[in-house]
Order: C-alpha cells, then structure tokens, then sequence
C-alpha cells in the first residue's frame, strides 16, 4: 500500500532508510497552532485527567484536516509499514521537553492509549542517556547497544506501539536507532518453526522497572492473519535449562547479524512510532564523551482502533 500525503499541515512519504519506514511531517503552522490550542492542558492536566489525552488528540487531527487519524491507523496496522519517523516542525530544544510529550501524546491517543509505565510512575517515560552509568540494564550504558527487541515483554499487558521520541542531545556520536522488520529477518522462519518458539518461557525485570512480579510467555505468537508476532527482550529472559539458553542465544545473535537491519540518526525534535508486534527495535553504542547526554521520552501501549488485526494477540496475555 503507497502512503503519500502533501496537504497544508500534513506531509507523509517514504523515507530513504526503507519503503517500510514513513516520514511524517506536521508542518511549523500546524504544530504552533495546536500548541496554542493546548496552552490550557499542561502536562500535569494529561497526567491527571486521562480524557484530556484524546482532547489533545482530537486537535491534532482536526489541524491535520482529520486526514491524521486515518493515516496512522491504516500504516501501524499495515503489515508492510507500520513504522513511522515523525517530524514536527519547530520544536526540536530540550527546553521544548513539555511540548514534544503533548505532541507524542496527540499521535498515540488517536489510536489507542499509553500503558502506565512502571519506570517513572506517569502514562510516559523520560530519562537521559549519560557518559557514565550505573544502572541496571542497557537502556542508560552509552558504551554498550541496545539490542534488538520488543517492548512489554516483561509486563503482563498488551503492547502494540512504541514511541521513542528524541527531547535533547549533546557532544553525541554514534547511538543510531536501530530497526528490524520481522518479515525481513532472514532466520525468521528457522526460529519461528523451531519446537522452542511457542515454548512459555520466563521475564523478569531488574530493580529499576519497578515491576515486582514475573511474567510468561513464548517468544513467538501470531496475530489474527497466522502471521509471526514476537515478544523477544534479551535482558530480561530467563530461560530454565540448557535448551531454551541456547535458542535464545542463537536468535539473538542472528538479530544483531542480519543484513536487513536498519541504522539511522533520529534528529533531535524527531520521534519514531512503531508497530511493536513486528518491528524490533534497539540502539547502537555512542563514542564516549565527557560531556555526552542525550534525553528520550517514550510512550508505549495497545491500539483501540476497530480495524485492529491483532485480536487474536491481545487474549495472549495471561497463563
């Protein structure tokens, strides 16, 4: 299916990185007139009064002449995009950090709704990417990739979409974002019809994720279609013996070495919004810096749009 939109706010096309991954535009005009249209939500009023969430939203396609809804809809349910770059002209400064959460909440409100995200306690998340670290996963290590993988692995609630919006970036080089499409992995079929894919294996999260209570799943499911979803993180997996060890090795490295795999610079005000069922996503390791910093913001959660093809997925939560 082609995706081109040229109107006065909204502008989508492919980007160069892949026909799979959209460019999407809102135009300097239209993003100044929904911030003003918003002035009277600030952040804490979408944090408190969840309603206010689809307010925004409703703006937002209006602005966009209510081509906007349909637009993301129709992409993030299509099994041969479902990846959107996002850029939202003229607010691209760290001081502008409110503004980008109102804006990434307008996008997914108009197709579904953030989960509550354990890490910081609101329906978004918002850290920074520090020199030196001492967490405990890969999110905040500057010197280490982040790996290919799916959000929500770890939680028992279904996660159709990730955002991934880029607030602020400083003394930066390398830490490219990094996308797979799961029907362009070329070991899809090896390890999807292999006898440990839809084996209910174990995910536990670390201490910083404040989520106390393990969860069970396979790796692979599929979606109303009989088509491949994955639920794959490699930090987090906790295999029981020998053999689930040795697959989840296996996969992970035939992730990381697969030529299909997408490596691209997000620009800071930029954001990337993906079906999180059949895209994974990761990060490339940045050059060390005294002074590196970069500062992200996520939302994540389910699609609530009728035509939603992943049914059959969302009764997959619970054993």
């Amino acid at each position: 299916m082609a995706y081109h939109i040229q109107s006065q706010n909204l502008c989508v096309k492919p980007t160069p990185y892949s026909d799979r991954l959209l460019q999407v535009t809102i135009s300097k005009e239209g993003i100044a007139q929904f911030l003003k249209e918003i002035e009277i939500y600030p952040v804490q009023a979408l944090e408190y009064k969840s309603f206010l969430r689809f307010r925004v939203a409703q703006i937002l396609d209006r602005i966009c002449d209510h081509q906007l809804k349909p637009f993301l809809e129709r992409a993030l349910g299509d099994r041969d995009a479902g990846a959107l770059l996002v850029n939202p002209e003229g607010i691209n400064r760290a001081e502008q950090g409110d503004e980008m959460v109102k804006i990434a909440t307008a996008f997914v409100h108009l197709i579904g709704r953030s989960n509550f995200d354990q890490m910081t306690g609101q329906y978004y998340a918002r850290w920074a990417v520090l020199n030196t670290d001492n967490s405990d996963s890969y999110l905040r290590k500057p010197d280490k990739p982040l790996e290919l993988h799916n959000d929500g692995t770890y939680v028992n609630e279904v996660t159709d979409y990730v955002l991934m919006y880029k607030i602020d970036e400083q003394n930066m080089e390398g830490g490219d974002s990094q996308l797979l499409h799961l029907d362009d992995w070329e070991d899809l079929g090896k390890f999807y019809n292999h006898h440990m894919a839809k084996r209910v294996m174990r995910w536990a999260a670390p201490p910083s994720k404040n989520v106390t209570q393990d969860v069970y799943h396979p790796v692979f499911e599929a979606d109303s279609h009989a088509k491949p979803v994955m639920l794959y993180i490699d930090q987090f997996a906790q295999p029981k013996d020998y053999e689930e060890g040795v697959y989840l090795a296996d996969l992970g490295d035939s992730l990381e070495s697969s030529k299909h795999k997408l490596s691209f610079p997000v620009p800071v005000g930029q954001f990337l919004l993906i079906n999180n069922l059949f895209w994974l996503h990761g990060r490339d390791k940045f050059k060390p810096h005294a002074g590196l910093r970069r500062e992200l913001m996520r939302q994540r959660g389910y699609f609530s749009f009728s035509t939603n093809p992943f049914s059959r997925y969302k009764n997959f939560k619970n054993f």
